[in-house]
């Protein structure tokens, strides 16, 4: 005669609701001000110190002469002159503004080409192997031609500035498409998701991961094509900026100068990252369950 026990399948399934109550249970706990101070602030100011400390005992150690490797005090002078000549916060903007004007446009350009290029296998199979070679050019190899075609001036920068970024979002995106789940796009067609509308709701989302990885190695690249469209294609008119700085410091014979130029580019790209990307990128983990801490 069959069995007609039925406690091991009542253990499962109790087993199976418990395990499911423990997921549900699970909170997102806010992490104390202490802990945030003693894990994520006081490290990277530690590691800030040391450099300070290191600096100036090759100072002190004299492995250099001072007009080739100046004193962290030189450069604090320089830095604190520009600060009451009142062109320290200028030059920033300068520099920063047209970044960021200059990586608004490569999204805007960079995205729906990345778009097109995932979905439509022809225009991947014609220009997916160009958007790959232009993001491994050096961005400072289109800083002559830019200058001959449109001459001193910010659409100059910007030209630049996309030609470095564009490539790089666009890539970014499409490795995002193609790590997006097939049963996704399918479940979308069943749902009447397609075209823009498919793009917007289903493709996205889903790549999101995938295409913040692009936006921050496209803002990498649109910092890095200014200041290398600053520093060779110095001129009044443009103003200055960071890169003009730099380069100032270089005719100038002032190493002071430009030490204070290369760590005021070093803020500018470390600041966007913590302020911009850092959050959207803890962001997108915590939406879809993979932070537990924030």
């Amino acid at each position: 005669m069959a069995s007609t026990d039925t406690t091991p399948k009542t253990d499962d399934l109790a087993g199976l609701e418990a395990g499911l109550d423990a997921l549900d249970s699970v909170q997102i706990r806010r992490t104390p001000v202490r802990e945030v101070l003693l894990k994520k602030v006081l490290p990277p100011v530690l590691a800030v110190v040391l450099v300070l400390v290191v600096w100036q005992l090759l100072v002190v150690a004299e492995v250099a002469d001072e007009g080739k490797l100046p004193s962290p005090g030189a450069v604090w002078e320089s830095l604190s002159a520009m600060w009451l000549e009142g062109t320290l916060l200028e030059v920033l903007w300068t520099s920063v503004s047209r970044a960021l004007l200059g990586f608004l446009l490569a999204l805007a350009i960079g995205t729906p080409l990345g778009l097109v290029v995932a979905r439509v296998s022809v225009v991947r199979t014609a220009i997916g192997p160009i958007l790959s070679g232009l993001q491994s050019l050096p961005s400072v190899a289109w800083v002559a031609p830019a200058v001959l075609w449109l001459g001193l001036n910010d659409q100059m920068m910007f030209a630049v500035i996309l030609l470095g970024a564009v490539p790089s979002i666009a890539n970014g995106l499409v490795a995002g498409v193609d790590q997006v789940p097939p049963l996704f796009l399918r479940a979308g067609r069943t749902l009447g998701a397609t075209g823009l509308k498919g793009a917007w709701h289903i493709v996205m989302p889903a790549a999101l991961p995938g295409y913040l990885a692009g936006l921050k190695q496209g803002w990498a690249f649109s910092w890095r094509s200014l200041m290398a469209a600053e520093i060779i294609a110095s001129s009044p008119d443009l103003g200055l900026g960071l890169g003009q700085l730099l380069e100032n410091g270089r005719n100038n014979f002032d190493m002071p100068g430009i030490f204070l130029a290369i760590i005021l580019i070093l803020l500018v790209g470390v600041a966007i990252d913590l302020l911009v990307f850092s959050p959207l990128e803890r962001a997108v983990l915590r939406r879809r369950g993979l932070l537990v801490k924030s």
